[in-house]
Parts: structure tokens; sequence; C-alpha cells
């Protein structure tokens, strides 16, 4: 078993980014849901009611944020500096101060989702606790639904797509990482998996980067996203959803995909071996 995609989402409900490799931090992967699109009274804003979103492309150039979308210039972000405002937003409940990342990249945004809505920055002494109900205290994400990271398998996937009348990509899911390797829906037995890299021992801060513990917290509760098509921005109807709960419906829940908190830092590359340790 091994891991065959590595996927970050700069800005939460924005185009992800495809990666080789990426650094593990405790809050999830570099970059992952740094930022967060809010509307102007700081209420956060997600494909589940604007699925235009999934038009705007990121990229993460020399450290810093890059958008990008059909018919607009690109548009780069300025990193917050001390002169920077910090705003309240709120995420499914938990309440941040973020950085706003400024009138230029507002007006960017706003213009590009044809809604008044402003960029955030998750700042480096703000601190989000997992939910405590699986998490153990000071466990923590940036503005991620809930969990450092999303897994899937992809021969789950394949199950999906053999039961669907018109086969869906991965993006529909937004994963982390995918595993490839294993049987459908294995991950949902796993408490904890070890992804080794054989390729590189130690960084530059003499961090161990050989493996790395994942511990699996709870199945993944799905939202409407996955009915947004990725490379259109359009709601495509009731599916997959209609399809997963016909046999991944338990109470008032569709789930697919497993939440992780990492044991530890270390760099995840496609390729590397993934095994369960319990």
């Amino acid at each position: 078993m091994h891991i065959s995609e590595i996927h970050i989402y700069p800005v939460k409900s924005l185009g992800g980014m495809s990666l080789q490799s990426a650094r593990l931090t405790l809050a999830g992967f570099q970059f992952d849901r740094q930022w967060m699109v809010v509307q102007p009274d700081g209420t956060f804003m997600t494909q589940r009611s604007f699925p235009q979103m999934a038009l705007i492309e990121t990229e993460i150039a020399d450290d810093v944020l890059v958008l990008s979308t059909f018919g607009m210039e690109t548009h780069v972000v300025t990193s917050a500096s001390d002169t920077a405002k910090r705003i309240n937003t709120e995420v499914w409940g938990d309440q941040v101060s973020a950085w706003d990342c400024g009138p230029t990249t507002s007006e960017w945004l706003s213009q590009a989702l044809d809604s008044s809505c402003k960029l955030v920055s998750f700042p480096a002494d703000e601190t989000r606790q997992c939910d405590r109900r699986f998490a153990k205290s000071g466990e923590h994400t940036k503005f991620a639904d809930g969990f450092p990271l999303l897994l899937l398998s992809q021969e789950s996937l394949d199950d999906l797509n053999r039961r669907l009348p018109t086969p869906v990509g991965m993006d529909r899911f937004r994963p982390n990482i995918v595993v490839k390797g294993c049987d459908a829906f294995a991950e949902d037995h796993w408490h904890t998996i070890r992804v080794n890299n054989d390729s590189s021992h130690n960084d530059s801060n003499n961090v161990d980067l050989s493996h790395v513990d994942l511990r699996i917290v709870k199945p993944c509760a799905r939202c409407s996203v996955p009915t947004v098509d990725q490379q259109t921005g359009v709601l495509t109807g009731p599916e997959p959803i209609h399809t997963l709960s016909s046999y991944r419906q338990r109470g008032n829940e569709v789930y697919f995909g497993m939440n992780l908190i990492p044991g530890g830092e270390g760099r995840v590359s496609v390729g590397d071996s993934v095994s369960v340790v319990n």
C-alpha cells in the first residue's frame, strides 16, 4: 500500500493543488487551509453556498499565495504585516481571530465571486482546538472543517464509481492523502497508519523524516460539496451523495473518507509506503 496522491487546499473551498511531496506539521500539511474567504461580517464561505469558488485556482510561489481565475489578471496576495487588521471569524462554531489580507485582495475576490467578501489568513499565534470528542487537548487545525487531514483510498472511489451512472473524480471529495493498494473501505477499520519515507531521514532542522504516524479519529460525514463539479463550478444534482447514501449512511450522515491527526511532523511524498500499525 502506498500514497498515490497528495493535495492541499491553501484557501478553504477554493481550488486545490496536487503535490509530489508536502511538509507535514501538527496542524496538517503546510499551507493547507491557511486562508479562508469570509463575508463582510466574518462568516466563512464555502462551495456549499458558492459553488463557483471551485473555479478560483491557488498556487504557492516562494511561500506566497497566488490566485487566478478565467478572465481576470492573476493576483498575488500580500503577506500579513504589522499594519494588517485582525478580524473575528467563525468556523463551525469555533471563534478565530484572523488576519485581514487587505482591500486589494478583497476587491479581486469580490469580483471573481460576484459577492462581497474578503480573504483572511490564520495567524501563527492562533490555535484552533480539534473537536474534543475525538481529539486530545492541544491537537489543532487551521481553517479545515474539523481535523488536519482527510484520507481516502483509490479503491473506495473505484467502488463508488462502479455504482454511479457517471463516474466522478477524486477531486469531488477534496482529500489530502489518497492511498492505493488496499481493499475498498479498508480505511474504515484503521486506527493508526505509518507513512514510511526511505529516501530522506532528516531535514535542515534535524527532524526525523523517515516515517510519520497518522491517527484515524473519525469517518468524514459528507456535505453537499461532492455534488459540485470542480472543473465547472456547477452543482450536478444529487450524485454522488445519493448513491453513497444507499450503502454508506449511518443515521442522518453519509460517510466517505477518514479524518486524521498527525502524530508528529515530517515529510510525506507520493510513492511512500503505508502500513497499518493498528
